[in-house]
């Protein structure tokens, strides 16, 4: 178990050759990793909605979706937006919005890099950070360690996640999605909401999980997993 130091990016542009032209940049710079290139905005957006990109690079001027609407349409969510455009009348107006950058078409690497430099600062610092048999959770006021072995379960509130431990309840603000990814095989997603550790669970009957006194629903989507988990 190591720390996720990779920002994942999502590129959106109508022109295939600015999506390659920053695939290729995303590709060669460490601590980029590609996630998704789409011409489709509103492909973009469900990507987004999954919660399974960290950053997305996103042109101004798109068919069905702007870049400045998309925005709008994420503006709950935690990811990152850098825009691009061709246009550099646009760079006022991005400005309004919490983007970490604006890059005015065409984009050199050099450039690129001053971005992603920008990108890393902003992001990097909400990641959790894991040891062997421990994850540093940033609260409010500081970086606290929880020991796996103590957390019972953890749920999702809204951009935050809680994990209800033996020592008391830790607030971060957190992706379920990131969790259910990095946490070790002994975490088990069994809904949207919910993320429990095994060797914490009392029983399991009639569609819920029983853990320290607390029942827990088990989502239909995740049914065949838990039943898979314990052989049922």
């Amino acid at each position: 178990m190591g720390n996720k130091e990779v920002i994942r990016c999502l590129v959106v542009d109508d022109e295939h050759p600015a999506i390659r032209l920053l695939s290729g940049y995303i590709k060669k710079t460490p601590g980029l990793e590609l996630a998704l290139q789409t011409t489709h905005p509103l492909e973009a957006l469900a990507f987004i909605k999954k919660g399974l990109a960290d950053l997305v690079f996103a042109d101004v001027q798109m068919p069905d979706l702007t870049g400045i609407e998309l925005i709008d349409a994420i503006k709950e969510s935690q990811i990152k937006v850098i825009l691009t455009t061709a246009y550099e009348e646009y760079a006022l107006k991005s400005y309004e919005y919490d983007v970490i950058d604006y890059l005015l078409k065409p984009i050199t690497f050099d450039r690129f890099s001053i971005a992603a430099a920008k990108a890393k600062q902003r992001i990097l610092p909400l990641l959790p950070v894991f040891g062997n048999d421990y994850i540093m959770l940033k609260t409010e006021y500081r970086l606290q360690r929880v020991d796996f072995s103590t957390i019972f379960y953890i749920e999702a509130l809204g951009d935050y996640v809680i994990f209800y431990t033996t020592l008391g309840k830790v607030m971060t603000l957190q992706r379920m999605k990131n969790m259910e990814e990095l946490l070790p095989k002994d975490f088990l997603r069994i809904h949207k909401s919910y993320i429990v550790n095994i060797n914490r669970i009392d029983f399991f009957e009639k569609g819920k999980i029983v853990i320290n006194k607390k029942q827990l629903p088990v989502g239909e989507t995740y049914k065949s997993a838990v039943k898979l988990k314990f052989g049922l």
